[in-house]
């Protein structure tokens, strides 16, 4: 595609999946899009760089996952995204909506590839010659949903039915739900059925009108949640109340089940969602007994199964058929034909209020992070990294007390009205009540070790005076 052609085809990564059957890898405020399942990059990374040939990306992400997203797009993308973050959840439609009218402002007349974050595509070169069909067909007024050639009866995708095939792709006649095994059997041999992939191509215009044919309401909620907006830093945060008010629905059910503009390309490139376990075994190189090993693993006697390992070294022995799924705070032992259930878990976990619902042990921040090693009664240990030239806020706690230790780098210490300069094997102790700061004035990662003592150690009692990062 030649400059000329790309340079209105804006991509619009939508990122605020929770990806919760791939527990205990995805967690709410670290869902998969934002792990290394396969290959170099992040599924974040690996969606901007299918497109990174068009304009700067829209992303539609949510507020809690704004720092891990402009961190993760900054090592790829050269060009300043937009990001977007959405105060709730409200499903694609208002997504898309939303992104489509930022673009629209960039550009009247825009053109977006919609993808979401979190997809694998194999072979990267057929899915740009099915690009440039799905944007020849949207600059003739179609909204362009790619299918994918499906290659066994699946039960856990939507299929789109389009009325024939041919070179430039076809009339979609319908959408259809997940189907039993049976009749995906039936669509699989047709061959006018084709996994719905949730990517779309369309000018933003056209989908805006079309929206507003069908779910008016949409348009009105959108408009305002974006007019009455704020820029934070690098992102634009949409008016809570405007956007809450939006309904929750997809892109098929308020728009491309009753358009009469959808149109189908047909896409065959390795693709999956990585929805679950089983998705990633089936998607992954594998030996000779068919396992697939990621991390430190031994297998023997193993056949068909899938070790995932983090920290240390996993053993398996006479399995077959079985996920095992191991993270530095929690073990997942399933058989692969159960993966779907996963989500029972962390359902479970959710009623319960267990932290590894919503966290890792280690917990990603906009200035670093901590992993939390060892815990008890009164005191808490953890290994924490700060970023080059980064900040912790101004704060100050009421229950606990904090001694430091310099493990590697060199630390900025605001202490009261006092500032310390530590280097390697240094230290320093903050009582209970004091101001303080931490900084990396550095050019390297800045890792020390902090020893928590006290009364209550929860991570909210901390009263911040000022941040760099605008949190509360």
């Amino acid at each position: 595609m030649s400059q000329d052609v790309t340079s209105n085809v804006i991509p619009v990564i939508l990122s605020g999946g929770s990806g919760s059957r791939l527990w205990p890898k995805s967690r709410k405020a670290f869902p998969k899009q934002l792990h290394k399942l396969y290959g170099n990059y992040t599924m974040l990374q690996h969606t901007y760089n299918r497109v990174d040939g068009l304009a700067a990306p829209i992303v539609v992400c949510n507020e809690a996952q704004r720092f891990m997203v402009a961190d993760q797009l900054s090592e790829v993308c050269s060009k300043r995204p937009t990001i977007l973050l959405e105060p709730v959840g409200r499903n694609t439609a208002p997504a898309i909506a939303i992104a489509a009218m930022q673009a629209k402002k960039q550009d009247e007349n825009a053109v977006l590839v919609v993808l979401p974050a979190d997809h694998q595509i194999k072979d990267t070169d057929i899915f740009k010659q099915a690009l440039d069909i799905a944007l020849t067909k949207a600059s003739e007024g179609k909204l362009v949903a790619f299918g994918v050639v499906p290659s066994h009866p699946e039960t856990g995708y939507g299929y789109i039915n389009a009325l024939s095939e041919c070179d430039q792709g076809a009339e979609i006649k319908c959408f259809v739900e997940k189907p039993n095994k049976e009749i995906a059997e039936q669509y699989l041999a047709s061959g006018e059925y084709f996994w719905n992939s949730g990517m779309f191509v369309f000018c933003a215009k056209t989908f805006l009108d079309e929206l507003e044919k069908y779910e008016p309401e949409i348009i009105v909620s959108c408009r305002q949640a974006l007019k009455s907006s704020a820029e934070d830093l690098d992102f634009v945060r949409l008016d809570k109340n405007a956007f809450s008010s939006s309904k929750d629905i997809s892109i098929d059910y308020a728009v491309m089940e009753k358009t009469s503009k959808a149109w189908c390309v047909p896409l065959d490139c390795g693709w999956s969602d990585l929805g679950s376990w089983q998705a990633l075994w089936e998607s992954s190189e594998k030996d000779d007994n068919n396992n697939v090993s990621l991390g430190d693993v031994v297998t023997i006697n193993c056949e068909g199964s899938l070790f995932h390992s983090e920290y240390r070294l996993v053993a398996g022995i006479g399995l077959k058929d079985i996920a095992v799924v191991d993270t530095d705070d929690a073990l997942l032992v399933v058989n692969k034909a159960h993966t779907q259930d996963v989500k029972k878990v962390v359902d479970w976990l959710k009623s319960k209020d267990r932290s590894e619902f919503n966290l890792h042990r280690e917990v990603h921040r906009p200035w670093g992070s901590y992993d939390s090693i060892d815990n008890g009664d009164r005191f808490q240990v953890k290994r924490i990294e700060v970023k080059p030239g980064a900040s912790l806020s101004l704060q100050m706690h009421h229950h606990r007390a904090e001694h430091w230790i310099v493990v590697s780098g060199t630390a900025l210490v605001q202490k009261g009205e006092e500032e310390v300069l530590l280097s390697e094997n240094q230290s320093i102790y903050i009582p209970l009540g004091d101001k303080h700061r931490l900084t990396n004035p550095g050019k390297v990662p800045l890792q020390l070790i902090e020893v928590q003592s006290g009364s209550y150690l929860g991570e909210d009692d901390i009263v911040r005076f000022e941040d760099t990062f605008g949190r509360v």
